[in-house]
């Protein structure tokens, strides 16, 4: 970590970690208390005590960092955002896209009820992984024998979901790089499909999983494009944190359940054409700037997030003052050594958390092995 980043990184992270552990404390209470007796009640007050967390990241983007998001779709796609219940489907163009999706779905008014479907080893992460355990996430192994139960006992627990939720996947697999891109490409090449040139090539059995089990009960498929314009960097954990702003362009068009096709091959051909679709509309997006075929809509910036952070930051400074009054800590060595370890968690918590978030170090998601017909 830069020395100048850690003057923004640590604060920062002390009052992550300080709030994180206090909504991981009340959820823990609320799973134990709650959830034996009645999972929708536990359902919706996790859904609001989740979003208090959630929210500081949302901060982070909006009003920290300043990261502009630019959504494009039409006036009644974004009358439904946040009003039924939608299968997310994204290309993972970017180290923070779920936190895009996080921001867009605040918009929408179910930032609480926003389920992801992400590795496993996101669930031993300090607080955010602990986090989204409560709130319904699914954690997959990368190994099909174990994710597919895994796949379908997430999805069917979601069948009686209280409020409007957004289920989220990337079936890509893994984070785009240009690494990644030509290995996709090889593989293509090698197997007679067309070559991608922004995307790549999906891995759908999870997508097809999900619809086989939630066709029933969700209506609605999101398919979002994300892209950046090339005046704009894209948005790290790291730039974020410094307070460096990025612009994101988001496409999104809504698909109706019901006309999605019926058998599992019909369905995984379905989501590779969205991902050629999404292909040509990132070349149009790469020549133009901009999503031509969608309707520019104003996001705004809501003053919930604010808010939520400054009450944090009050909470923090008068637990902090009535703590050191109560152990007069800086008074000692031992207490200034017991300071200096803190503040050297903290900051080696916030390195983990900017890596785990980086592009070059996920996994290539098996790329160069060729699925089987079905997906």
């Amino acid at each position: 970590m830069e020395i100048p980043a850690a003057f923004f990184v640590v604060p920062l992270g002390i009052l992550f970690l300080f709030s994180g552990l206090v909504v991981n404390l009340i959820q823990a209470f609320f799973f134990s208390t709650v959830w034996p007796f009645s999972k929708n009640m536990f359902r919706r007050i996790n859904s609001q005590v989740a979003e208090l967390l959630w929210l500081e990241f949302v901060w982070l983007a909006d009003w920290w960092a300043g990261v502009k998001v630019e959504l494009y779709t039409d006036a009644e796609t974004l009358h439904l955002m946040g009003k039924e219940h939608s299968l997310i489907v994204c290309n993972h163009k970017s180290d923070v896209d779920w936190l895009i999706g996080w921001i867009l779905a605040q918009r929408s008014g179910c930032l609480g009820s926003s389920v992801p479907v992400t590795k496993k080893s996101a669930k031993f992460l300090p607080v955010v992984g602990w986090s989204i355990w409560f709130s319904g996430a699914i954690f997959l192994e990368r190994s099909w024998l174990k994710d597919e139960k895994t796949l379908k006992s997430g999805f069917q627990r979601l069948r009686d979901f209280p409020s409007p939720f957004w289920m989220a996947l990337f079936v890509e697999g893994t984070r785009f790089t240009q690494a990644k891109l030509l290995a996709a490409q090889e593989y293509a090449s090698s197997m007679g499909l067309p070559s991608p040139r922004n995307v790549l090539i999906p891995r759908t059995k999870g997508f097809v999983t999900a619809v086989s089990q939630m066709r029933e009960f969700v209506p609605a498929v999101y398919d979002l494009t994300f892209a950046f314009p090339k005046s704009s960097p894209s948005p790290t954990m790291l730039r974020l944190l410094k307070g460096q702003p990025s612009v994101v362009h988001v496409h999104l068009k809504r698909h109706l359940m019901k006309d999605l096709p019926e058998t599992e091959d019909a369905i995984a051909q379905w989501c590779k054409d969205v991902f050629l679709a999404k292909d040509k509309l990132l070349d149009k997006h790469e020549a133009s700037g901009k999503f031509g075929d969608g309707e520019l809509q104003s996001l705004g910036r809501p003053l919930k997030s604010l808010v939520a952070m400054t009450s944090w930051i009050c909470l923090l400074i008068f637990v902090s003052l009535k703590f050191l009054q109560w152990t007069s800590l800086l008074s000692s060595w031992m207490g200034l050594a017991f300071s200096a370890l803190g503040l050297a968690t903290v900051t080696v918590l916030m390195q983990f958390l900017i890596q785990f978030t980086q592009s070059e170090r996920s996994s290539p998601a098996n790329l160069l092995i060729p699925p089987k017909p079905s997906q």
